[in-house]
């Protein structure tokens, strides 16, 4: 078993074990543990902070209809009707949009649309970023509003799937569906909007046939959904990254330059001035990397050379697993995974899986920011564009290609990686050396792979760290601790 095996298997253990008597929150008013799938209420969630919103009650949900009235008979007929003509595919949608954790495949369509397109990692990282936030501000705004209400989930019929703990409208998991279908048809627009449409209200649909929804809950619910998800594309419009470069690439041996043989523009060299969630990122840009040809820049160039021509199938290894070339989710995606991986074994209610989300991709959206505003600051050459320029080794090939089409310094991957570790050792404490480790081995595979310096991973490592520090005050400040 690799380092990279080890160390997820160790996260995903301990935190099951250490995590899951604290990390449910509350009780339940109207279920047992039990009937809701052994995750307990989270009857405060609708106090959080909230990201885009204004206020959890910014988007005013109606009230459901009166218990007794034609309409709310009419609801319960529908959900008796919907039981008795169950069938094998409705059991299995009703899994496949409510099994636990809540937000998978949401995050799973978002990584998979990433791994389609273009590699380009800073926009990768701030959809992530847009999805998770609008996930989070709508059940957080569901939440307020479920508590308002109050309203019992249905009673006297078999359900596919056990109800939530929690009030059942408006429902979150609608919520969830509305926001995150509209968000990401936005950000992918090749597929046609009513696709998106089409799934959210599968989503939704489930819920009713399933038995464990009204219809109202979760028509309540879409419609909540996509008001935020509105509103957290009004911020995306207005974040800047719609600007087109129309500055001079600088030239020259000591400046980026594309893959040797290859005519590749840089990607987004505008990147570094999108809006933040959370830091500066020009107050977070480091100091100029080694000079070029100084005995520093030449150590670390011969450093990547040396290590090239003897890479241990160990390195080799761990260059493949944190490669996350194009075709993939990239960096960012990479985390979510793991964030998925960490989470999967314990019953974190909807609002905290969420929160979990919502906080790693405003950090891993900040990095990409950040990184890149370093990146066009300075426009350093890459490692195998240096090293035959200087004439250290005229025929040097880096283990990793092509290399990536943006400039070396400061290290993209180190800067996710350093981030999201904070993060993720913030909401798992008991992890968090598990977590560092694994950022540790993200940074140096790219020196194993050959396209950056060591002083590229060890100063992105750095501002990384710093990033996710004020992630997490941030967080510390959201009520939900």
């Amino acid at each position: 078993m690799g380092a990279s095996t080890r160390l997820r298997a160790a996260v995903v253990g301990a935190v099951a074990m250490a995590l899951v008597a604290g990390a449910c929150g509350g009780s339940s008013d109207n279920k047992t543990p039990a009937a809701s799938g052994g995750i307990a209420a989270e009857a405060k969630a609708g106090d959080w902070k909230t990201w885009v919103l204004t206020s959890a009650d910014q988007i005013k949900v109606p009230a459901p209809p009166k218990s007794g009235s034609a309409a709310a008979k009419a609801e319960v007929s529908e959900l008796k009707d919907l039981a008795s003509k169950r069938t094998a595919q409705v059991e299995a949608d009703a899994h496949k949009w409510s099994d636990y954790p809540l937000l998978e495949p949401w995050v799973k369509e978002n990584m998979q649309l990433v791994s389609e397109q273009s590699k380009n990692p800073p926009l990768a990282s701030r959809g992530y970023g847009l999805v998770s936030v609008a996930m989070y501000d709508a059940i957080v705004s569901a939440y307020h509003w479920k508590y308002v209400y109050k309203r019992d989930a249905p009673s006297g019929i078999t359900t596919v799937i056990p109800a939530g703990a929690d009030p059942s409208y408006p429902d979150d998991h609608a919520a969830i569906a509305g926001a995150a279908s509209r968000v990401l048809a936005y950000l992918f627009p090749e597929k046609a909007a009513a696709a998106y449409d089409q799934e959210a209200e599968a989503a939704a649909d489930s819920r009713v046939a399933a038995g464990v929804n009204y219809r109202s809950d979760v028509e309540a619910g879409l419609a909540l959904g996509r008001a935020v998800a509105d509103a957290v594309i009004a911020r995306a419009k207005a974040d800047g990254s719609d600007a087109h470069f129309t500055g001079q690439i600088p030239t020259g041996n000591d400046h980026w330059a594309p893959d040797p043989g290859t005519a590749t523009g840089p990607t987004e060299p505008l990147a570094g001035t999108w809006k933040t969630w959370v830091v500066n990122a020009t107050a977070l840009r480091p100091g100029p990397p080694p000079a070029y040809g100084s005995p520093q820049f030449m150590k670390e160039a011969q450093e990547v050379v040396d290590v090239t021509k003897n890479l241990t199938a160990d390195q080799k290894r761990i260059a493949d697993f944190w490669k996350d070339a194009g075709g993939t989710p990239l960096p960012p995606g990479h985390w979510n995974q793991i964030a998925l991986d960490t989470i999967r074994p314990l019953k974190l209610s909807d609002a905290k899986v969420a929160r979990t989300f919502a906080l790693l991709n405003v950090a891993l959206s900040d990095a990409g920011i950040t990184a890149w505003d370093t990146k066009y600051a300075y426009w350093s050459p890459r490692p195998v564009n240096a090293i035959r320029n200087l004439g250290i080794d005229a025929n040097f090939t880096p283990y990793i290609r092509p290399t990536p089409s943006f400039p070396s310094y400061i290290s993209g991957h180190s800067t996710y990686s350093s981030a999201a570790s904070q993060v993720l050792g913030y909401l798992f404490p008991d992890q968090a050396k598990s977590f560092d480790s694994m950022a540790q081995e993200a940074a140096m595979s790219r020196l194993y792979g050959g396209i950056h310096f060591r002083s590229d991973n060890e100063t992105g490592f750095a501002v990384g760290t710093k990033i996710g520090q004020q992630v997490v005050d941030k967080a510390r400040q959201d009520g939900a601790t």
